[in-house]
């Protein structure tokens, strides 16, 4: 066990690195023209995954196999789609904002398979933004605004 309390297991295949996981990020180099290797049946119900290099990995029948389809910005997938990626991913279920926000509801059950497709920067943002909301709250400063 390391310092954050993580246990790093070394693995010698995409199917073992991605079998029985809670979380899959996958962050390899982006490519337009992927080959992909993750299966459908190696990603667990209930399991959450962000490919943060696009559809570069992960095959178009395990990213249709989502209960729910996400990405941080819609504009942005449309623009790589139109670029040239993107060529079978599943229909978007919600922007991350609409989770966040409560406009559309995040996990409804313990099965729930989600992809969240996180293609920009907002990923980057909500982590900052969750470090400054929690030193506003404990020092007690700021205006909350409603959503």
């Amino acid at each position: 066990m390391g310092k954050h309390g993580l246990k790093i297991s070394p693995v010698n295949s995409p199917r073992k690195a991605v079998e029985n996981c809670d979380i899959v990020v996958t962050a390899g180099p982006i490519l337009k023209h992927p080959q992909p290797v993750i299966e459908r049946s190696w990603f667990k119900d209930g399991g959450l995954a962000c490919p943060l290099d696009f559809d570069s990995y992960w095959k178009p029948e395990a990213m249709h196999s989502m209960d729910k389809f996400c990405t941080d910005d819609q504009d942005q997938l449309a623009y790589y789609k139109a670029d040239g990626y993107f060529s079978n991913i599943p229909r978007m279920y919600a922007d991350l904002s609409e989770i966040v926000s409560g406009k559309k509801p995040g996990r409804e059950n313990y099965k729930e398979r989600i992809m969240s497709m996180n293609l920009g920067l907002a990923i980057e943002d909500i982590a900052t933004a969750t470090l400054i909301y929690e030193k506003a709250r404990k020092t007690r400063v700021g205006t909350r605004l409603p959503l």
